[in-house]
C-alpha cells in the first residue's frame, strides 16, 4: 500500500471534518476522491502532506508512519499538484521545475536532465524559458505536474488540479496524469468535485461524505 489511513480524525474547533477515516491506496494505483465543497477533501490532502496534523489515527505512506518521518523525507516520497498551480512568477518554467530538486539537494546535472525530460514529455519543450504569466492555465498546470514528478515520488496528490481550467483542458490534464501514472510507475490520488470528469475517465473512485471516506 502506498497510502494507509486508519481511524484518522480531524476537527477545527467544534466542527468534525474527518471522523475515523479508513482509506487505502494501492501501489501503482490511480484513483479519484470526490466530495462536495467543505466535505474535507483538502483537509485529507493536507494531512497526508503534513501541512496540518491529525487529531488521532495512523497515516502510513509507503509503509512508514508519517509522524516518524522528517518532512524532507516525506517530500521525497510524494509530489503535490495544486489547483492554483503555485508557480513562482519570477522564475522560468524550467527554473520552477528544477527548484523541486534543488530543495532536496540533488546533483545539478541530474536535476537539469530530469527537468528537461519531464517538460518535454508534458509538451513544454518550446516553453522552457518562458515565465508563468506567458503561459495558458493548462500550460501552467503541465509545468506543475512536471515539477511534482521531478523527484521520482511514489505518490502524486493532485488537489483539484482542474479547478481553474475549462472542461476540455481539464480532460487533457487528467489524461496526461493517467498516462504519466502508467509511464512513471507512480500512484496518483486525484481530488475533484467534478462527477462528469470522473465518469469520463472511468477510473476507481472514492467519495468523502459526512466525515467518512467510501469506495464507489
Amino acid at each position: 500500500m502506498v497510502i494507509v489511513l486508519n481511524r484518522v480524525s480531524k476537527s477545527y474547533g467544534d466542527r468534525k471534518v474527518l471522523q475515523d477515516v479508513q482509506f487505502q491506496l494501492q501501489s501503482n494505483e490511480f484513483a479519484f476522491l470526490k466530495g462536495k465543497s467543505g466535505s474535507g477533501k483538502s483537509t485529507l490532502i493536507k494531512l497526508l502532506y503534513r501541512e496540518i496534523e491529525r487529531d488521532s489515527g495512523d497515516i502510513l505512506i509507503d509503509g512508514q508512519e508519517i509522524g516518524q518521518m522528517k518532512k524532507y523525507e516525506l517530500r521525497r516520497k510524494m509530489g503535490v499538484v495544486f489547483q492554483s498551480f503555485e508557480l513562482l512568477e519570477r522564475k522560468t518554467v524550467l527554473e520552477n521545475v528544477m527548484l523541486a530538486g534543488k530543495i532536496l539537494g540533488k546533483p545539478q546535472k541530474e536535476i537539469d536532465n530530469e527537468a528537461v525530460r519531464l517538460l518535454t514529455r508534458v509538451g513544454l519543450a518550446d516553453h522552457l524559458h518562458h515565465f508563468p504569466k506567458q503561459l495558458s492555465g493548462g500550460q501552467q498546470q503541465r509545468t506543475a505536474v512536471a515539477r511534482a514528478l521531478l523527484n521520482k515520488p511514489k505518490l502524486i496528490l493532485a488537489d483539484e488540479p482542474t479547478g481553474n481550467l475549462d472542461r476540455e483542458t481539464s480532460l487533457e490534464i487528467l489524461t496526461l496524469l493517467k498516462e504519466l501514472h502508467e509511464e512513471e510507475g507512480v500512484s496518483m490520488l486525484v481530488i475533484t468535485h467534478s462527477e462528469q470528469l470522473i465518469q469520463q475517465m472511468n477510473e476507481k473512485s472514492w467519495v468523502i461524505e459526512g466525515g467518512k471516506v467510501y469506495e464507489l
